[in-house]
């Protein structure tokens, strides 16, 4: 059943002409177990470093406007235009990371899924440096926790500092607390936000096809109430903000202290409940298999979720056991950034020359083509992340530019380009087809020839 050319296309992150496939499924998962060998690599610098850069250049922008038109202005300008252009230098390297971790990684089942759950848990800073700190939260939240519970890994994003901003968090407040009832008698009430509850409720745990009722999201709304962030960017719970009272969600009395205690009490029930483990084995299973999973894939997954309380190295390992894991005929087309990656896997292209890429370059080439295929870098459109569905990514738009891409990208990212019929049988190994092996031979040129490997349904398609 195992096949590892498969797995290396279907899980990992594309074949390579210098690094070998997983030679067995305990082979994937160990590659999850093990240290993050390419976190160490190809850093990316954790939110609780690039939290200092989002917190001066907020300082830095304050003290520009309070000093408008006073002698220090251009002084103080310059000083926020600075910090500015290292906060998005250090991201032009977090974009360059991404792509060398895929293509050096011989884990790539790791990079796969923390992809995935990146995905699941989106979030975004809004303005300016903010905007550019979802590498550095999942750095943080997302990357330590692939291979523990469910639990946990919901925990350290839901309660991040990232998250709670994405969802304005920050800005509910109990309607019976202190602050309140304060700002209740000044004659500016502040409410109750419904953002962060109702995501977690419909989209990270039991899924928007569970059983549960706006009741529901109001009572963990108002359990909720209370996280938030200090003024450095770290996260508080602020027991003035808190609703007082127990509140009852899925028919569960939590409180009447509340507290954090009481959030993450929610939150692991959440967690190990039957709609979230069958809601999360089919998005697994719909993100790595195909858009319509084989039911018993989703089962076999469901009951290893529920017999483990939800860890996730026994959910993985249900599902790569499984035969419909490993039909041949691939169903999932890749979305851009895997495509353009499993790319630059496959043409070997090295460390030394997407660092020595000057930054514009690195925009012109890797950076604005994702977006005109339908993938800005890290910003979807909403807290649902990127559409799963193969016919999203399959439009004439979208196609066209995969197709450009594939006819500029290698030449502008390798000096001497591979014979296509070498790079045709590294790319697809063993499931080359014969149409695009003549194809890749009869080439004009070598450009045209990869270009032709590249968009091919077989490269294409996972």
């Amino acid at each position: 059943m195992f096949d590892p050319t498969l797995a290396e296309i279907r899980f990992g992150t594309g074949l390579s002409p210098k690094l070998s496939p997983p030679g067995s499924v305990r082979d994937l998962l160990d590659g999850v177990r093990v240290r993050d060998a390419m976190a160490r690599r190809f850093p990316i610098e954790p939110y609780d470093v690039f939290r200092h850069r989002i917190r001066a250049h907020m300082d830095a922008q304050k003290a520009y406007r309070q000093n408008r038109g006073k002698p220090e202005e251009q002084e103080l300008n310059e000083a926020r235009k600075q910090l500015r252009r290292s906060a998005n230098s250090a991201y032009g390297d977090f974009f360059r990371n991404a792509f060398l971790r895929r293509i050096h990684t011989e884990t790539g089942f790791r990079e796969r899924l923390s992809f995935f759950w990146q995905d699941h848990f989106t979030a975004r800073g809004r303005l300016q440096v903010a905007r550019n700190a979802t590498g550095p939260y999942v750095e943080e939240a997302i990357r330590p926790n692939l291979s523990g519970r469910f639990e946990d890994l919901l925990i350290a994003a839901v309660t991040h500092p990232l998250m709670l901003s994405y969802l304005d968090q920050n800005q509910s407040v109990g309607p019976n607390s202190r602050l309140g009832k304060r700002s209740a008698r000044r004659g500016n009430a502040k409410g109750l936000n419904e953002n962060l509850a109702r995501e977690v409720l419909e989209l990270h745990t039991l899924g928007v096809d569970a059983q549960y009722s706006q009741y529901d999201v109001r009572e963990l709304a108002e359990l909720f109430t209370g996280l938030t962030f200090k003024r450095d960017l770290t996260f508080q719970f602020k027991a003035a903000l808190a609703e007082p009272g127990a509140e009852t969600v899925l028919g569960k009395s939590y409180g009447p202290g509340g507290g954090l205690r009481e959030v993450k009490a929610v939150l692991r029930d959440l967690a190990r409940h039957p709609a979230t483990a069958k809601h999360l084995s089919k998005k697994l299973a719909l993100h790595f298999i195909s858009d319509q999973p084989d039911p018993a894939l989703i089962a076999s997954m469901e009951q290893a979720f529920l017999d483990s309380d939800g860890e996730l190295l026994s959910v993985y390992s249900a599902m790569l056991s499984h035969p419909a894991s490993w039909s041949p005929k691939s169903q999932k087309v890749k979305l851009p950034f895997d495509f353009m990656a499993s790319a630059l896997r496959a043409l070997n292209v090295d460390e030394k020359t997407l660092k020595n890429t000057r930054t514009r370059d690195l925009r012109n080439i890797l950076y604005v083509p994702m977006q005109i295929m339908g993938q800005p870098w890290e910003a979807p459109n909403g807290p649902d992340g990127w559409p799963e569905e193969n016919n999203y990514w399959i439009t004439p738009q979208f196609m066209a530019a995969r197709l450009q891409w594939a006819l500029a990208a290698p030449q502008a990212l390798r000096q001497t380009l591979p014979d296509p019929r070498d790079f045709a049988r590294a790319a697809l190994g063993d499931r080359l087809p014969k149409d695009v092996a003549f194809a890749a031979g009869a080439a004009e040129n070598r450009w045209e020839g990869i270009a032709l490997v590249l968009t091919s349904p077989a490269f294409q398609k996972q």
